[in-house]
């Protein structure tokens, strides 16, 4: 199968490339640079073709797919600082990434009738109560902009493209980028002690993992709407950092505080990011494997324990 992929620069686009690549599928990376670089250290460079691409320059988008006909698409090229999303002097630059040029991506994908893979997030509903979110649902109600912009983006692959998978993950963590693994890690170097917010309830994604069930997927016609995280229940951000310290061997102190108490965000965040997975077992996909193995895993590819 011949497959673009967005936004190869970041922590999932980098891991699907190397995902089709090793299943011997014709991958295509592209990105605002003018080659691929690899990984942030300038290793592990994927020798797959690559083309750069702004895909807020909707003739180059249309010029692009027409020349490479993708038989499917996975669009991880996404604006994902959500506070500075907030910033009135970026809000129209958000909106062109996330939705005005996911539009135009979907618009081209039709053309030459191409299957589409949008990677769309949590934040699209208001993280109210604490039942999980269906992946069906429709009661979209995002709390700052890059939740706005991201629904946006899914509604113009709903709209537009027939043969669509749009994809909601939450809490991601790769190799090839900043998360809260290595934030945390960082800030332990410096700091005894953490506050870390406990009414935030999720469950993180290891890029790794769900770079596997996204090549699993466009090799198939189940087409709609999944929810995918890895397995092992709902946690809050202070679990997950409990946890990396443990794994890591760290002895910095974190103690649970309220979003209220903690106070240092910029933009609204959602109490309840509950994801139903479900769907993909009904399907016949694999679900991702339990979250303390991806953490594992993850702090072993980076160095952290042996």
């Amino acid at each position: 199968m011949r497959v673009l992929v967005t936004g190869v620069n970041g922590q999932l686009g980098h891991d699907v490339m190397n995902e089709l690549e090793k299943r011997g599928h014709v991958a295509i990376g592209s990105d605002l640079t003018e080659s691929y670089g690899g990984l942030m250290d300038g290793t592990d460079v994927c020798e797959a073709p690559y083309v750069q691409l702004d895909l807020t320059d909707a003739k180059a988008v249309r010029r692009v797919i027409r020349m490479i006909r993708p038989q499917a698409i996975v669009h991880c090229a996404a604006w994902t600082a959500v506070d500075k999303a907030e910033d009135p002097a970026v809000k129209d630059k958000v909106w062109a990434i996330n939705a005005e040029a996911t539009r135009s991506l979907a618009e081209a994908a039709a053309k030459v009738g191409s299957k589409m893979l949008y990677l769309s997030t949590d934040y699209v509903f208001d993280g109210k109560g604490e039942e999980p979110w269906q992946p069906d649902c429709k009661a979209y109600a995002p709390l700052n902009v890059y939740g706005e912009t991201k629904l946006a983006g899914e509604k113009a692959v709903a709209e537009l493209v027939e043969k669509f998978f749009i994809v909601r993950i939450a809490w991601v963590f790769g190799k090839n980028g900043q998360n809260f693994i290595r934030t945390m890690l960082r800030l332990s170097e410096t700091h005894d002690s953490l506050r870390v917010v406990n009414d935030q309830i999720g469950t993180p994604t290891y890029t790794f993992d769900l770079a596997r069930l996204l090549v699993d997927m466009i090799g198939t016609d189940k087409y709609g709407y999944y929810h995918a995280t890895n397995e092992g229940g709902y946690i809050s951000w202070y679990d997950f950092a409990c946890e990396i310290f443990r794994q890591a061997g760290r002895n910095t102190k974190v103690t649970p505080v309220s979003t209220a108490d903690y106070g240092a965000s910029v933009a609204a965040r959602p109490f309840n990011s509950r994801l139903d997975k479900s769907k993909l077992r009904e399907q016949g996909f694999t679900p991702l494997p339990d979250w303390k193995d991806a953490l594992a895993r993850y702090l072993k590819e980076i160095g952290e324990i042996r």
